[in-house]
């Protein structure tokens, strides 16, 4: 791996919370840090298997000067979001500074930086009422159609049996394997806008449901707070959600036990026995 370096580049935009600096504008310097693989490039000497620095520059001078935000914060973490969906880069470390900023005290100048990466992340999807196939290919055509998500694989559906509450249809059950740029409340905000596309009404706890989206792992993230909890809290007692994670990775690792996906699908069947 390698960085792509881009130092105080100069650049014009409206950013700021008073109203003449979002009329009259001002300069800020923009520094990034782009982690990517050198790897091809190196080996081709080909500026198409690099990472241009010249038109990385030339997206970020026409970001700064085409948008408006209040907070250089905002700045700093959409233009990461940019650089990350538009080259093959992994990291963006993305530094603005404000040399004018209106404060009235002696100062070069001041800033803020923003790291963003993808982050390696699994779903459950589920099915079991209406046109099942339909809306399980309807959750995995949104997720790959959002740009802070990239699919890398996803599993073959699976016909299951109803957990928790049996008195229901049958689930059609899948896993996803992809990369995103979204914190994990932000992932949770975006997939359940997508089950509520797919018409999900959260009336019955294991209840039927047209599409169910569950975040199982995110990275090595261990999550409990009172909107997400991460891993999945009831994973290892579902078979419907490690047989199809272990068809597309059996190897990955529940941060909590340490243990991978197969090994704790194969306790999950030992304890049935």
């Amino acid at each position: 791996m390698g960085k792509v370096i881009i130092k105080k580049l100069d650049c014009f935009g409206r950013h700021g919370v008073l109203k003449e600096e979002n009329v009259l504008g001002q300069r800020f310097f923009v520094s990034c840090e782009l982690e990517t693989s050198f790897e091809r490039a190196s080996e081709s000497d080909d500026i198409k298997q690099a990472v241009n620095y010249a038109q990385a520059a030339e997206l970020i001078t026409a970001f700064v000067r085409d948008n408006t935000f209040k907070l250089i914060e905002t700045l700093a973490d959409r233009l990461a979001f940019k650089l990350l969906t538009t080259f093959d880069i992994n990291a963006a470390a993305v530094t603005v500074e404000k040399p004018s900023a209106p404060i009235g005290l002696p100062l070069e100048t001041v800033g803020v930086t923003v790291e963003k990466k993808w982050e390696r992340i699994y779903l459950s999807i589920g099915s079991n009422m209406g046109d099942k196939r339909a809306n399980m290919d309807f959750a995995v055509e949104r997720l790959s159609a959002d740009e802070g998500i990239r699919l890398v694989r996803t599993s073959g559906y699976i016909e299951t049996e109803p957990y928790g509450n049996e008195n229901q249809d049958s689930f059609l059950n899948a896993c996803i394997e992809a990369n995103t740029l979204y914190s994990p409340h932000k992932l949770l905000e975006v997939i359940n806008g997508i089950e509520a596309e797919a018409g999900r009404k959260r009336e019955l706890r294991w209840g039927p449901r047209t599409l169910d989206i569950d975040i199982i792992f995110y990275g090595d993230r261990v999550i409990y707070d009172d909107k997400l909890i991460i891993p999945h809290i009831d994973m290892h007692n579902r078979a419907f959600v490690l047989e199809p994670l272990c068809a597309i990775n059996p190897y990955a690792i529940d941060p909590l036990t340490g243990e991978t996906a197969e090994k704790l699908l194969e306790k999950l069947k030992a304890g049935k026995q």
